[in-house]
């Protein structure tokens, strides 16, 4: 009984203060809904991979053309709504307090951080892709945790800080999100596409400027009085950098084991590697490859045919 009573408590707290002008928008009035997602998706990481166990790997390759694309022309257009909604005109780099008035701008604002968070959601479709196509090395531990705990944590900044300095997070996650998905979206056209995917590299590092540019930014408040709740930013702090440090050890092995693959590849050894799911993570989080990727028999035949040749 105790338990329930904190839970109820804890659930009354959650919900006393969200802010008015959002609490009829969808997933806003309580957290119930969106916490029932994350714990469906939860569910589906664990017992997903069982399910398929025996299934044939389903073929999505036109689904997730129109995903990625999709999701690619709608992180676009929150990019859209956060620089109209202030970022462009009124917001100053340093201190920016939360509009809490009806004003246009400041319910734009509104606007975009709630689709931000809305984003958050389809993206855990990322997940369900790889387990469908059975790419389940992809499902780590950091694409899960980073999957898992947005929606929530947008959900509570949503419902009391739809604006001011903590937005410019969601931003920058944005405008890295188009590029992403737009490289996702060439990847998943298909071997053809390939040569036009040089830039990977530079996705890559464009992903890990964000937690920099992010920490840099935050790190103000330390230092300058500015009437935002730190409670916010000291969350955003602490999350991004558990992400950076996580993405940072997981880049390093990759980097590690790509080097290796290709040394191993200079003397004649690479061919057991091609084709094994070179796959990128659609999670902030660019693997060898990509979520989209698809080689065909006769791909792979031409690409073992020419290493045979070097």
């Amino acid at each position: 009984m105790d338990l329930i009573a904190h839970i109820q408590n804890f659930h009354a707290y959650l919900c006393h203060d969200i802010d008015p002008r959002v609490k009829d928008w969808l997933f806003m009035s309580d957290p119930i809904l969106p916490t029932l997602i994350v714990i469906a998706y939860l569910l589906f990481v664990y017992y997903g991979p069982k399910w398929m166990e025996e299934r044939k790997p389903f073929h999505l390759q036109n689904i997730l053309v129109v995903y990625n694309f999709s999701l690619m022309i709608f992180c676009a257009y929150i990019v859209r709504e956060f620089l109209l909604g202030g970022w462009m005109y009124e917001y100053s780099f340093g201190c920016q307090t939360v509009d809490y008035s009806n004003s246009p701008t400041a319910l734009r604002m509104a606007g975009a951080v709630w689709l931000f968070f809305i984003a958050k959601f389809v993206e855990l479709m990322d997940t369900v892709f790889f387990i469908l196509r059975k790419k389940n090395s992809q499902v780590t531990f950091l694409h899960v945790f980073h999957h898992g705990c947005l929606p929530m944590f947008w959900w509570w900044g949503v419902k009391s800080v739809p604006g001011g300095f903590g937005t410019f997070h969601g931003l920058v996650n944005c405008c890295v999100h188009v590029v992403m998905y737009f490289y996702y979206g060439l990847a998943a056209l298909g071997p053809k596409y390939q040569k036009y995917l040089w830039w990977k590299q530079y996705v890559t590092i464009f992903q890990l400027a964000q937690f920099f540019i992010v920490t840099i930014h935050n790190s103000q408040l330390l230092f300058i009085d500015c009437d935002y709740p730190w409670k916010y930013v000291a969350f955003i702090q602490g999350f991004t950098t558990t992400i950076a440090a996580l993405f940072l050890n997981f880049y390093i092995k990759t980097y590690k084991k790509t080097k290796s693959i290709a040394n191993s590849k200079s003397n004649g050894a690479a061919n057991d590697h091609i084709g094994n799911g070179d796959v990128v993570t659609n999670g902030n989080y660019i693997e060898p490859a990509t979520n989209g990727s698809v080689q065909t028999h006769k791909y792979l035949h031409q690409r073992k045919h020419v290493n045979a040749h070097i």
